[in-house]
């Protein structure tokens, strides 16, 4: 288990020195800006690898290209083929950038709140869903699309890009549907369950298709979180972890604080140890705190001491 910082979109020299002060090892850099038409070029990852080295930490993965990129595999639209071939040119480009994971999500309209100011623990901000304020929101553009439409569309993805990323040697991380429930605005969310993550990496069995394992999601979920872990990570499923919680669980939840959520994350640190997970571990997001940094710099600090209170606690006892 490895202690990471992520959510980094702009690498800069207060980010690194941020992180090399937490004491973590790896960064994650979340969608960052680079060029490229539908695809990311090859000398601007490596310059991004070599950003994050120069300051003696590791570049672990990239969570995110951009939803633009492809979108319309996601849709079925016509175009998909295009998207993929572009897809799986900035597998290539990673690979030979030596930049080891690439977390994606299957989410045309993204990740949903309902309110970004819930008071939660002292006053805190915190995100907040509540599914009755939106299970009737308006059609997209792309009118009603269904789990099965969703199903064939991911399944036609991810055949083509999976034996492009073994040959890249590029790990595909996926993350859940957040929130986790059937659709909103007409176009169904399909990874929202242990099952859906069960089905996913049965479709093209490989070393190379696994998930980013957000643990807030599959706490949204309702699910038995310690054992999805259990299930997943004995299998070599879980690339890169999310550790976060909420309280509460779909149709309605808010974040919180990493230690007053719905899961015991003492027993999930266990877990992970058990099933002999090493890869990184990133807080994703976290309450914003008072008088902290728009990106949240004294929530991000809490939670990383808390996880490496955790990981020295499991490492020693367990």
């Amino acid at each position: 288990m490895r202690l990471a910082l992520g959510a980094i979109h702009e690498v800069t020299d207060e980010k690194l020195k941020f992180a090399k002060q937490l004491g973590v090892e790896d960064i994650i850099v979340h969608t960052p800006e680079l060029r490229g038409e539908g695809y990311w070029e090859f000398l601007d990852l490596l310059h991004l690898r070599m950003r994050v080295e120069s300051a003696g930490l590791r570049l672990a993965a990239i969570e995110n290209v951009p939803r633009e990129f492809y979108i319309k595999a996601m849709l079925g639209l016509p175009g998909r083929d295009k998207q993929i071939e572009n897809f799986c040119k900035t597998l290539r480009n990673m690979g030979k950038a030596g930049i080891p994971i690439l977390g994606y999500n299957w989410m045309p309209i993204g990740v949903w709140r309902t309110s970004l100011w819930t008071r939660g623990r002292g006053g805190a901000y915190v995100t907040s869903f509540d599914y009755d304020l939106v299970k009737d929101a308006p059609l997209t553009e792309y009118g009603v699309i269904t789990d099965e439409q969703m199903w064939d569309n991911f399944t036609y993805f991810l055949e083509r890009v999976v034996p492009v990323a073994e040959e890249a040697g590029v790990k595909l991380a996926l993350h859940p549907d957040d929130p986790p429930v059937p659709s909103i605005c007409g176009i169904a969310r399909i990874f929202r369950s242990v099952e859906a993550f069960k089905k996913m990496i049965e479709i093209v069995p490989s070393d190379y298709n696994g998930l980013e394992f957000c643990q807030g999601c599959f706490s949204e979920m309702g699910a038995d979180v310690i054992e999805a872990i259990k299930y997943f990570g004995s299998r070599k499923k879980i690339f890169y972890v999310h550790f976060r919680d909420v309280k509460g669980t779909v149709p309605k939840f808010e974040e919180c604080f990493i230690d007053e959520g719905n899961v015991d994350m003492l027993e999930a640190m266990k877990a992970y140890k058990e099933v002999g997970f090493d890869g990184p571990m990133i807080v994703d997001h976290t309450p914003h705190i008072v008088d902290d940094t728009q990106w949240g710099h004294r929530g991000r600090a809490y939670a990383i001491g808390y996880m490496r209170a955790l990981i020295e606690a499991v490492n020693k006892l367990c």
